[in-house]
């Protein structure tokens, strides 16, 4: 099984062709690709440009982009689609009590998150403990193999499932530390199954570690994580495990019935 429920299959004659189109195009934009022609548009998104250039337009007209005449970039309306969902969602409601609680008790900020694809987002943080706080805001995207929850919420999918979605992702370099090998990322999935949770060293920022657990609903099945990240001179040897890993089993626990 994966994290999540397979949907069941929509007919595609109700759909809107148009509207999936320009989702698309606005996905294309990432912080590497803030800028785009029709034509570079097109090509991330798999449409002519002739094609693109009209739903580009679209989105200017309703005020989600913005142009010179050549270039096309996004404007901040965008997060209106994004936040309506940390808005309206159920478990980010739900779990915030939750990781407050264990936040104060334990003096550092947690987060919440899910898998979307081949990346981590956040999707809730404990108000900060102290006046410096270390974690990440709600709505960051993280690629999964850099951030220790990426390793507990893959450790859910099944054998097949984890295969080919190492085979389909990038595995990019941000400090040296991560694996960036498919063979030796599977491995550490695998103990982190065996485990039942995770601690990244340094993956994505030097000098930060994560600890992750999976939050798993009344019937064992998971599609969130719980994780916590610090200074790793703060917990050096096997410290962040024993002091915070109990803390996140704990409220990992607790949350079950709500999830």
């Amino acid at each position: 099984m994966t994290t999540t429920d397979n949907p069941a299959p929509i007919d595609r004659k109700l759909l809107i062709e148009g509207l999936g189109k320009g989702l698309r195009v606005i996905e294309v934009f990432t912080d590497e690709r803030t800028r785009m022609t029709a034509t570079e548009a097109g090509e991330h998104a798999g449409l002519t440009r002739t094609a693109a250039r009209r739903y580009l337009l679209s989105l200017v007209h309703y005020g989600y982009a913005a142009t010179d005449g050549k270039y096309y970039w996004l404007l901040p309306r965008v997060l209106r689609l994004g936040q309506a969902y940390l808005e309206g969602a159920r478990v980010p409601r739900l779990v915030q009590p939750y990781i407050q609680r264990a936040s104060m008790q334990c003096g550092e900020t947690l987060n919440v998150g899910a898998l979307d694809g081949h990346e981590v987002v956040y999707l809730a943080r404990s108000n900060a403990p102290r006046m410096v706080s270390i974690g990440f805001h709600p709505g960051a995207r993280v690629p999964a193999h850099v951030v220790s929850q990426g390793f507990v919420l893959l450790s859910a999918f099944d054998d097949a499932a984890l295969d080919e979605w190492i085979a389909a992702h990038d595995f990019a370099s941000f400090t040296g530390a991560a694996p960036v090998d498919a063979a030796r990322f599977r491995e550490s999935v695998l103990a982190a199954r065996q485990l039942d949770f995770w601690q990244a060293e340094q993956h994505l920022n030097v000098g930060l570690s994560g600890l992750a657990v999976a939050l798993k609903d009344r019937k064992g099945r998971c599609q969130y994580a719980l994780s916590v990240t610090v200074q790793r001179q703060v917990y050096p040897g096997d410290d962040l495990t024993k002091k915070l890993l109990p803390v996140l089993r704990e409220v990992a626990e607790a949350m079950r019935p709500i999830i």
